[in-house]
């Protein structure tokens, strides 16, 4: 890059490369080259553990070279535009699409704007159609592949499920196919969708009925499957694991050793996507976990470290690994975080044995204000839990709670927000009647309520999102609640939340809306400075598409929906079954207590929670 161009642009170190840890390899030895893009800016990709754990894992393969791509920050696109500079990879500086394939990781809804803007600024036509022979495979993963149809027309193949083995599979069918010279794009694509995991759009047609429901999805070809099971990793003792990795030269969202510790979760909130797509549970030993973490130190030189998972207290083997390392941070100056304890288990004894916890300030999540709620989502945690874990905090000294709220959940009622309050309350309340409690600072509890969001694969896929003007309602509801001073309340923005639910559970019929916003100059959704609603109700009314049809509209319990081309593992039976029971009130108990018979058995994996 440029020296004088990156003096005149915010944060030069974004685009500058050369970072120690980054793999550079001779160009002559490699067979494929993999442009792996996160779609926001360099802060937020570098600190993204799955871009680590795919770069780490394509770059063991000696002939294929995997490079980092992010997407430039505003003044920097400004200056490229000016200057016609077409957008490149950080380790070798060559231009992305001259690479074989570009891949991105779509981890939110919003990021879709940047996603097309990132091609643009590539040189490459936005449409997977457009793009001929010269141009790189575009390829999708992540959890937002659990839905494509909204970005199906922009991407050539979504990877499903876990891609350190998928992706390593699907370029070694490149390299073989170039070798053979039976290579064309059109013959590789029909190859790619006979391999487990893979999802190419092109190949299945989209019938709509007359009412806008779809009807079917149809194969192009009788030898690619009707629907594209994911792929999981079986045993994580055995597979790549990032011990040395690039480290950034400015600062990142989180800058720190981050230790994988197991994949999925036991607990089966309703609305909780991740739970249920992730499944089945697969645990990393002890050992595993100490040995990683030790190279990890040795090639990092961090002192800071997170146990990384969706609830870490429910890591079977939680003491003994708290035990093994608790000695060896403490030697090495180490800071351990759990990030992911659940109110109900946590304990004194973490609190002692846990760095982060005892000296940072503690974030639990109820998720709802009322135990008739906590019961409808599966939350599976009560009042006594929470008043209990504060207690354990105020017990050491400890005045400042953050807790975590959902407001528009299935079967909410005002009841149910009020109650959020009460519960603040009530936790500010236990700390003067804690004996033990700091006499010298005054409690605080800060309450932040995000908008529910039906997602796919999750027993509330079928709900409608309330209105922007209901989620907003409520939260003036809550907001007139509480009164106490020591109590701090932050919310979302309702407006962002409804277009979240419009692409986590759209069609293709949204890519000429995506299209259009891409035209518009729409870009950097997830940033409250560049988002702007107002536009994207004319983007919306242009293209004559209703975003309440996807985001407030109920769908039917028989209706095709536009993701039942994926199989997560977990049964649309057992998602029904789980939807009846958060009417009926009634929670279900953890994979560990008993069998709930999701279908995710038939994955198999080693140290699973499944039989």
């Amino acid at each position: 890059m440029n020296s004088t161009l990156l003096k005149s642009v915010l944060k030069p170190g974004r685009y500058s490369g050369g970072e120690h840890g980054q793999v550079i390899k001779d160009k002559n030895d490699i067979n494929c080259r993999f442009a792996f893009c996160f779609p926001d800016t360099y802060e937020i990709g570098m600190s993204n553990l799955g871009m680590r754990v795919l770069y780490g894992a394509l770059n063991e393969e000696k002939d294929i070279w995997c490079e980092r791509v992010f997407a430039p920050w505003l003044d920097m696109q400004e200056k490229m535009r000016e200057h016609s500079l077409q957008l490149t990879a950080l380790e070798s500086g060559d231009k992305v699409k001259d690479f074989d394939f570009l891949g991105f990781t779509l981890q939110y809804e919003l990021c879709y704007t940047t996603v097309l803007n990132v091609l643009d600024l590539a040189g490459m036509p936005l449409r997977a159609y457009e793009r001929g022979e010269e141009f790189p495979i575009v390829i999708g993963g992540g959890h937002c592949a659990y839905n494509p149809e909204p970005i199906a027309e922009f991407f050539d193949i979504f990877s499903i499920g876990e891609g350190e083995e998928a992706l390593v599979e699907l370029c070694r069918l490149y390299i073989d196919m170039k070798k053979s010279g039976e290579y064309t794009k059109a013959k590789f694509l029909h190859a790619a969708a006979k391999l487990e995991g893979f999802y190419v759009p092109s190949l299945y047609d989209v019938s709509y009925k007359e009412d806008g429901t779809i009807e079917k999805f149809t194969p192009k070809y009788d030898d690619i499957p009707t629907k594209i099971r994911k792929r999981i990793i079986k045993d994580l003792d055995k597979v790549y694991y990032p011990t040395k990795t690039y480290a950034p030269y400015i600062e990142t969202v989180q800058d720190k050793m981050v230790l994988e510790v197991y994949r999925g979760c036991i607990r089966g909130c309703r609305f909780c996507q991740a739970g249920m797509v992730c499944r089945p549970v697969r645990e990393k030993t002890v050992d595993k976990l100490f040995d990683d973490a030790k190279c990890m130190y040795a090639n990092s030189g961090y002192d800071e470290m997170t146990l990384s998972s969706l609830s870490i207290s429910d890591y079977s083997n939680i003491d003994e690994l708290t035990d093994k390392f608790a000695d060896w941070t403490t030697k090495n100056h180490i800071s351990l975080s759990l990030p992911s304890l659940r109110l109900d288990s946590f304990t004194r004894e973490l609190m002692d044995k846990v760095s982060t916890v005892r000296t940072g300030s503690l974030t639990f999540a109820p998720e709802a204000g009322t135990q008739r709620l906590r019961d409808a989502i599966n939350k599976n945690v009560c009042e006594e839990d929470l008043l209990r874990a504060v207690n354990v905090a105020y017990d050491v000294g400890k005045t400042s709670v953050k807790l975590y709220f959902m407001n528009g959940l299935p079967t909410e009622t005002d009841e149910d927000i009020e109650g959020i309050a009460l519960l603040a309350k009530n936790v500010i309340e236990a700390f003067y009647q804690n004996p033990n409690h700091n006499k010298q600072r005054r409690p605080s509890v800060t309450v932040s309520v995000s908008c529910f969001v039906p997602k796919p694969f999750t027993p509330f896929q079928w709900e409608k999102q309330n209105t922007f003007e209901e989620l907003m309602r409520k939260q003036d509801l809550l907001k007139s609640k509480i009164t106490d001073r020591k109590i701090v309340y932050n919310y979302h923005d309702a407006t962002v939340s409804f277009l979240e639910a419009v692409f986590a559970r759209g069609d293709r019929r949204l890519s000429k809306v995506l299209l259009k916003a891409a035209e518009k100059g729409v870009k950097f959704d997830a940033w409250s400075e560049c988002f702007d609603f107002e536009r994207w109700k004319e983007i919306f009314s242009e293209c004559g598409v209703d975003p309440n049809y996807y985001a407030t509209r109920g769908f039917g319990l028989d209706e095709v929906l536009p993701w039942d081309i994926i199989d997560c593992g977990v049964t649309k039976q057992f998602l029904l079954r789980e939807r009846e029971k958060a009417y009926e009130g009634v929670p279900t108990k953890n994979c560990r207590e008993q069998c709930n018979g999701c279908g995710a058995n038939k994955l198999g994996g080693e140290r699973s929670c499944c039989p």
